[in-house]
């Protein structure tokens, strides 16, 4: 049983959750690469990169008020709600994300790291970055801050494909991973890179590695313990609350 192997969680000064697509999945958000994922679908080509953005910005927008609506949709479920309660027990829990959909943070989770951006973000080449929180359509798709009559296109604050990473989250996240004593990778495949290798950089550094995850992939080897259970089901499990 995961819990037994976990009841001592607590004992450990730092912990990251390195969570992925699979812990939003369970709520109804779609996945990106597998069965029914977003890219089998659409082609990233036409709705996630810049040059689709700088040769149709309304055609993006309009694919990313799509997601969003659909994420609106879905609620967080008792793994997202496990995630917080485990915070307010232990100060050292520190959790990063590779998704975008903002779920762990409508549970009231802190995260530390967000890899890949938010759907609820938009930015501008002038003003930078501003929270767009409005339910499916965006409040603004040109800037409101600046001259009406030039005031560029919103770019979603995501990392697209072809995009560089925003080096500054991932130093910080390559802090916490480099800290850690326990790393649970939660719902994450281990395909998309830079992210996929703070497992191995956590491994590498001594961490107790833990994961969460109902299949085996890519990355499991990098695990000593797996719990091939939904997420929503193996946090409250593995890591008891109270007690």
């Amino acid at each position: 049983m995961p819990a037994a192997a976990l009841s001592h969680w607590r004992d450990f000064r730092n912990i990251v959750l390195f969570t992925g697509a699979g812990l939003s999945a369970e709520c109804g958000v779609p996945t990106y690469r597998g069965v029914g994922g977003i890219w089998r679908e659409y082609n990233y080509q036409d709705y996630a990169c810049q040059r689709a953005f700088d040769r149709d910005p309304m055609q993006v927008l309009d694919f990313h008020e799509l997601r969003r609506t659909k994420v609106r949709s879905c609620a967080p479920h008792a793994g997202h709600a496990h995630i917080r309660a485990m915070q307010a027990e232990h100060p050292g829990i520190h959790v990063i994300t590779q998704n975008i959909d903002g779920l762990l943070q409508r549970a009231g989770v802190v995260v530390a790291a967000e890899l890949h951006g938010s759907l609820w973000r938009l930015r501008c080449p002038v003003h930078g970055i501003r929270d767009d929180l409005a339910v499916g359509a965006y409040a603004h798709r040109h800037c409101p801050d600046c001259p009406p009559d030039r005031a560029p296109w919103l770019r979603p604050d995501i990392t697209w494909f072809e995009d560089a990473v925003n080096e500054a989250v991932f130093e910080h996240a390559a802090m916490l991973v480099d800290d850690a004593e326990l790393f649970v990778g939660i719902g994450t495949s281990g395909a998309v890179w830079p992210a996929a290798g703070f497992a191995e950089r956590a491994r590498q550094r001594g961490a107790r590695m833990v994961e969460i995850n109902p299949e085996n992939n890519e990355a499991s080897a990098l695990y000593g313990q797996h719990i091939r259970l939904p997420a929503s089901t193996a946090l409250p499990e593995a890591f008891p609350i109270g007690g």
